[in-house]
């Protein structure tokens, strides 16, 4: 019989149960098709291509505070190739930058918070059994794997890896080297993983969700992944269809991006076709920037979940947030070539990016000042999950209004590709992105252990991190305002209007190397809790969403009966109720 969702749930729980079968450690634990398996398999790989994207990052910082310095201890074990002497040499430096970009954002940021969180918590959260598509499933996570050996594999090739920054702007990531031509591949493989699981986000959340779990009873989690699933859907291809073309430049003659009668090193190249080396740009930041928005949108909903849990009350504006999320999602369409005002478009089109742009901050706006109202008069506990949660607010404010600036053609172009841009960005997906995704990992841990992260570790690995991150960051403005170009491999030492602002590169790197030390904490007590961490039952933070009705962990088919969905997601303090939280599937 159907019911208000539209969906046939003929006892699918019941079926995943019939059909289940013993399995053994490599179909249970490596080519599984278990969306729990499969979103801790992401999770971890992101968090370490994170720390090896970060640890690429605090080399950089090494030239950036002492440039023509040799790097201790371990300088000289990248080679004369790339420090002789333990000295960086600029190519070294491009090498480090491209795929520092890479790395943290295609295979560190978007794993963990899309792959990861998305995979294990969107099908308990909608109290589906499993994904739609296992087996799509799998393969998506393979496909990542694939992408990022590729990545790691073009270190090792003649040349080095990719060194045409994480844009790879043509012409010249063209005429690089060999690790170019890795980076493409690796990047091919990538979006294929991002294209598979966005298809079973979008397929499972319409089909599967639980029974009287309508749309607006979604928990604002289960919006957010909704919504950059349809991002990575329609704004991957443009870029995987570019990524094939500019593959054909390097490796089969043909000229996409590569104009006639270029000159390189006094020699004209012999391509003919009359390429265009700004298509590439505009092929890139129409995903691009769709992309960021993949980045925040997950760590939007996650914050969400753990305010409302942690204020005991529920999120203010939740049906304004909601139609400001899928505004935001429309908006971040037409607004990709405020990266381009460089290019020389003209005054209409630059108008018309500049409008869009001033837009796109208002949905964000909105659904950060509701979560601050949510904060407003709230019994709050201030465990771990929630300092990282309420840290996110102002860091994420931070980022979204130093980034108005940029979206004005008059003062983007003096800001344009100096350290400004560095700070704004990194502001939107370090402190603020990473802090929410942190956010998450200490919220659901036990749900996925059946155990809780010690909450002292926690607070001292936050406590560092917040420093830290405005230690690294903060003088990044200053820097960029100074007009400093983010491509120089010596920080600008060689010139005479940079001088002022070369102490500030050294508090940057030593925020960033402090920081690191502070990762410490938090790499022991997550692997030190998974058997020694305090045993939880199934609902240890009293939440109110449909994935705290599974056990913890869960098993296989994730519930012991089917859960059906009685009110919306955050029924907190309701008055006159027994308890401070009601259930999403408890009928009374």
């Amino acid at each position: 019989m159907s019911h208000p969702t539209g969906v046939d749930h003929s006892k699918p729980h019941a079926a995943h149960e019939v059909h289940h079968e013993e399995l053994g450690f490599w179909r249970k634990y490596v080519f599984s098709t278990d969306h729990k398996v499969i979103g801790i398999q992401y999770a971890v790989t992101g968090m370490l291509f994170l720390l090896f994207g970060f640890t690429l990052m605090m080399i950089m910082r090494w030239q950036l505070a002492y440039p023509g310095v040799p790097l201790p201890l371990i300088g000289g074990l990248f080679g004369d190739a790339r420090m002789p002497g333990g000295t960086m040499l600029p190519e070294f430096y491009n090498e480090l930058g491209a795929m520092h970009g890479t790395i943290m954002v295609f295979l560190g940021v978007v794993p963990l918070a899309v792959g990861g969180f998305g995979n294990f918590v969107l099908p308990l959260q909608i109290g589906a059994p499993d994904m739609a598509f296992p087996k799509i499933n799998m393969a998506s996570y393979w496909c990542l794997v694939l992408g990022g050996l590729t990545m790691l594999g073009s270190f090792f090739v003649p040349g080095g890896a990719a060194q045409s920054g994480w844009t790879s702007y043509a012409p010249l990531s063209v005429i690089a080297g060999t690790g170019q031509t890795w980076w493409l591949v690796g990047m091919i493989f990538l979006i294929t993983s991002s294209l598979l699981g966005a298809l079973n986000f979008l397929t499972t959340t319409i089909q599967l969700r639980a029974k009287g779990l309508t749309f607006m009873r979604f928990p604002f989690f289960v919006w957010s992944q909704f919504v950059t699933s349809f991002l990575l859907l329609l704004a991957f291809p443009p870029l995987e269809a570019a990524g094939v073309m500019q593959l054909m430049d390097r490796v089969a003659g043909t000229s996409f991006f590569m104009p006639s009668g270029l000159v390189v090193s006094g020699q004209v190249l012999t391509n003919a076709g009359g390429g265009n080396a700004v298509l590439w740009q505009h092929l890139f930041w129409f995903l691009a920037h769709p992309e960021v928005y993949v980045l925040i949108l997950p760590a939007f909903g996650i914050v969400a979940e753990i305010i409302a849990n942690n204020t005991r009350k529920p999120l203010w504006g939740y049906r304004a947030m909601v139609y400001s999320l899928v505004f935001l999602g429309f908006m971040s369409f037409i607004v990709w070539a405020h990266h381009m005002f460089m290019t020389g478009m003209g005054t209409a089109m630059a108008a018309f990016f500049q409008t869009t742009t001033m837009i796109i901050s208002i949905p964000s706006v909105v659904i950060l000042t509701s979560l601050l109202l949510s904060l407003w008069g709230g019994s709050i506990r201030f465990n771990t999950p929630m300092l990282f949660a309420t840290a996110f607010l102002p860091m994420f404010g931070i980022g979204g209004l130093t980034g108005l600036p940029l979206g004005l053609n008059i003062s983007d172009i003096p800001l344009h590709d100096t350290y400004y841009v560095i700070a704004h960005f990194h502001y939107v997906v370090a402190p603020g992105t990473i802090f929410g995704l942190m956010a998450g990992i200490y919220y659901w841990y036990p749900k996925a252990t059946g155990r809780r992260m010690n909450e002292t570790l926690g607070k001292i690995h936050f406590a560092g991190t917040l420093v830290c991150m405005n230690v690294v960051f903060m003088p990044m403005f200053i820097v960029g305002l100074a007009g400093v170009s983010r491509r120089l491999f010596d920080a600008g030492s060689g010139y005479d209007f940079a001088q002022g602002t070369m102490h500030w590169n050294v508090v940057s790197s030593w925020g960033a190397w402090i920081m690191g030390l502070f990762q410490i904490p938090f790499i022991f007590n997550f692997f030190y809790s998974i058997w020694n961490g305090e045993k939880v039952g199934s609902n240890p933070w009293e939440a109110t969403t449909i994935e705290w009705a599974a056990p913890s962990p869960p098993p296989h088919g994730n519930f012991a009966t089917e859960p059906q969905a009685y009110r919306g997601p955050y029924e907190y303090s309701v008055p006159g109720a027994a308890k401070d939280f009601t259930p999403q599937h408890e009928a009374s």
